[in-house]
């Protein structure tokens, strides 16, 4: 995941007084969840149990994010800014991390401030949580249960209406057929226990593979 002795030996204590920002934020979506602090035993600590451990400034104490709603914060990458005073990690969150009961502490009303593949991520989410969920007012629900053959037949379907709007002058019709072809992509997806993401690493890999060799 990091060096874990570069980026302890990195920081430098004495400008930040010992108390190091940390800029925690979602390594899936990129949303920003909180801003806190860490000294130095804070952040070995969080290097060696792998999920965030504070250092809280009104607590006079190290508390681990968490440790009372069970909301962890499982660390993927820890980074340090250019100046070695400040710290952004990059986090699974287990549940929410507002202590409001809101995904994000930078959350809005109107969700105007998240990143805009948010919406994507939380599209995703909501995509797989239907496959549990016996809602027969659900239209998702009830495309899972027709079953793999069904869907994927739906998928070609939407494909084909995809290709005639592409070919026609409607433009807005297109990215209507396009985000019917994008929901029942993720359907199928899931549909095969995969997510958006398997998709993205996979389009990733292949990039830098192609990136680095001579063709």
């Amino acid at each position: 995941m990091l060096n874990d002795i570069d980026i302890l030996s990195k920081i430098d204590w004495k400008k930040t007084n010992g108390n190091v920002p940390v800029i925690i934020q979602n390594y899936l979506s990129g949303e920003v969840l909180m801003h806190a602090y860490m000294n130095n035993v804070a952040l070995e600590k969080s290097i060696q149990d792998q999920e965030v451990v504070l250092n809280s400034r009104t607590k006079k104490r190290l508390w681990k994010k968490g440790e009372t709603s069970g909301n962890f914060l499982k660390i993927k990458k820890i980074i340090s800014d250019c100046d070695s005073d400040c710290l952004l990690i990059m986090v699974e969150p287990v549940g929410v991390s507002c202590h409001l009961n809101q995904i994000s502490c930078f959350y809005s009303d109107h969700n105007i401030h998240r990143p805009i593949l948010f919406f994507l991520h939380s599209l995703d989410k909501l995509i797989e949580s239907k496959k549990s969920l016996q809602d027969q007012t659900s239209y998702t629900c009830k495309l899972y249960k027709t079953g793999i053959s069904r869907i994927a037949q739906k998928l070609g379907e939407e494909s084909i209406e995809t290709i005639i709007a592409a070919v026609q002058s409607n433009k807005n019709n297109f990215v209507n057929e396009a985000s019917d072809l994008m929901y029942h992509y993720l359907v199928l997806l899931h549909s095969k226990n995969i997510n958006i993401y398997s998709i993205i690493s996979n389009l990733q890999k292949r990039f830098l593979k192609k990136k680095t060799s001579s063709c």
